[in-house]
């Protein structure tokens, strides 16, 4: 199950948190979800058993679903056509991201979501009955793509694991002050900027496949 980006209009930040209803905590971690994108596939284990397998779309190279251990913050109905007919919010700190439905069951099995994982909308609503809020969800990968595809080239407006990666190591070597959060803001860019002024490169705030390189996240 990947997560997708959400920069759409059918809901927003407050609707995502509304339905006090909704269970608080999950069970004892007696679910988990696993995600792997190459294979487009989604597991749902119980207590460490396989118990579901779904096909899903996932994110494309230049929008990936995020690699990581995640939770299940969130669960909702409806959000619009695009959505399918329920959500599984999970915390990507630098977006909005969601295992959910869709109104373009041909993408299933494809690297064409915007991030998020998309499911079938049959598969969706058994899954947001099966699993409570609280649910691990860990999605495989390395954070600069797979081996068939070259790391993304970065500038100002991006986000992502990349961009969180390339923060961390950043900070480390002095050059970077704020939060490693995936944000590509003017403080990222102004820590590139010196960065490549001090490794003489072209100073233009754009992470390439040379800065990637001099930061040593290259082999």
């Amino acid at each position: 199950m990947v997560v997708m980006i959400l920069i759409a209009g059918g809901m927003n930040h407050h609707q995502a948190y509304a339905d006090p209803s909704l269970p608080i905590v999950a069970d004892q971690g007696f679910f988990s979800i696993e995600v792997y994108p190459q294979r487009h596939k989604l597991i749902v284990r119980a207590q460490g058993q396989i118990i579901k397998t779904y096909t899903v779309a996932v994110g494309n190279p230049l929008t990936p679903s995020p690699v990581g251990e995640y939770q299940v913050i969130y669960k909702g109905k409806d959000w619009g056509p695009s959505f399918g007919p329920r959500w599984l919010g999970i915390n990507v700190p630098w977006g909005i991201y969601g295992i959910h439905g869709t109104n373009r069951p041909s993408s299933i099995g494809q690297h064409l979501s915007h991030g998020c994982i998309r499911m079938r909308n049959n598969d969706v609503i058994e899954l947001f009955e099966m699993v409570p809020v609280g649910t691990k969800v860990t999605i495989y990968g390395h954070v600069l793509g797979d081996s068939n595809h070259d790391p993304r080239v970065l500038a100002e407006g991006d986000v992502g694991g990349d961009v969180q990666l390339v923060q961390s190591r950043l900070k480390s070597a002095g050059y970077f002050r704020g939060v490693c959060n995936g944000k590509f803001r003017s403080d990222t860019t102004i820590a590139i900027k010196q960065f490549q002024r001090d490794h003489k490169l072209f100073q233009d705030g754009v992470i390439s496949m040379k800065v990637y390189e001099e930061l040593g996240l290259l082999e």
